[in-house]
């Protein structure tokens, strides 16, 4: 019997995701070519996707200059989201 997948992190981590993944379908990019074009791998690049991993700064930065963006557009506003995991 399978795991149930686990839920994202955080508002904030669904919602960055949520811009990688459009990012990368607007370049028409599989997850395999674009982490391969940032550096990362494939699975690590669909746990961004689906917010279920924390994001370093490095890594936002290869991110972005993987999907040709400015990491600053990839988090304008991501603030003023209420990250309900921090009040878990």
């Amino acid at each position: 019997m399978s795991k149930p997948s686990p839920e994202p992190l955080s508002d904030v981590a669904r919602e960055f995701g949520r811009r990688v993944q459009q990012r990368r379908k607007e370049l028409g990019l599989t997850q395999e070519v674009a982490a391969e074009r940032m550096g990362l791998h494939w699975t690590y690049l669909g746990q961004v996707e689906r917010g279920r991993r924390n994001v370093s700064l490095h890594n936002i930065v290869r991110i972005a200059e993987g999907l040709e963006v400015d990491a600053g557009a990839m988090l304008r506003n991501l603030g003023e989201l209420e990250d309900i995991s921090s009040n878990r």
